[in-house]
């Protein structure tokens, strides 16, 4: 006997796609903010397509990065748990398709779908796993592997399909906050990178393989040398 819709395996991706009751799906045009530090913290987000970009403003108005997400990744879920307001602002890099959700619903699908929760708790796990690797990238990397690691993570080296190219509107700004640099620097390793073709730098960026061979490595070209901004 073939299985009725109702007997189907619970799918989260597929619930997650669409609008129903507590899901919102909507879209959102490149550089739209998503929500801002402070605003009161009452959804969660998942990416359905496009980037998004979190960033934290301290009370001098410093702003830095904190992560760039993709496609399947969730966020704003600090609500889950216990927030009561943003503690960063989030922002579209792209134009994107996202799904917003209620904390009321997402709770109940959390209790009422073990698949749901298997799903989320993967994300989590990943994104612990993420920030742990950031914090030692801080902590012992010097600012150039910071950017090689960076490049990589933003062109999907390690993930699931093929590494594709950056995106056009990543400035050296953006990417010297998200290494705790300053653009100067950014500046001087990103045209060392495409002297050494580890990258091709025209407006768009492109990485290639050789980059994450050269970090896995750590062989001496990232580190010897290094041109200091004046």
């Amino acid at each position: 006997m073939n299985q009725t819709t109702n007997e189907l395996p619970f799918d989260p991706k597929a619930f997650l796609a669409k609008a129903n009751g507590g899901r919102t799906v909507s879209k959102y045009a490149t550089n739209q903010t998503i929500y801002q530090q402070g605003d009161p913290a009452v959804s969660i987000f998942y990416i359905l397509t496009g980037r998004v970009k979190l960033t934290v403003t301290s009370e001098e108005g410093k702003e830095a990065v904190t992560a760039f997400l993709k496609a399947d990744d969730f966020f704003g879920e600090g609500c889950a748990v216990g927030e009561t307001l943003r503690l960063s602002t989030a922002t579209a890099l792209t134009e994107c398709t996202i799904t917003e959700v209620t904390k009321a619903e997402f709770g109940r699908i959390i209790h009422n779908e073990s698949a749901f929760a298997e799903f989320f708790i993967s994300h989590l796990l990943i994104r612990s796993s993420h920030i742990q690797a950031d914090l030692v990238d801080q902590l012992f990397n010097s600012s150039e592997k910071r950017l090689a690691r960076a490049l990589l993570i933003l062109a999907n080296f390690g993930e699931e399909g093929e590494p594709e190219p950056l995106l056009e509107k990543i400035s050296q700004e953006t990417l010297a906050e998200m290494i705790g640099s300053t653009r100067a620097q950014v500046n001087i390793f990103m045209n060392k990178f495409r002297r050494l073709g580890l990258i091709d730098y025209n407006g768009r960026i492109k990485v290639h393989r050789s980059l994450l061979n050269m970090v896995l490595h750590e062989r001496p070209q990232i580190e010897s040398g290094v041109e200091r901004p004046q």
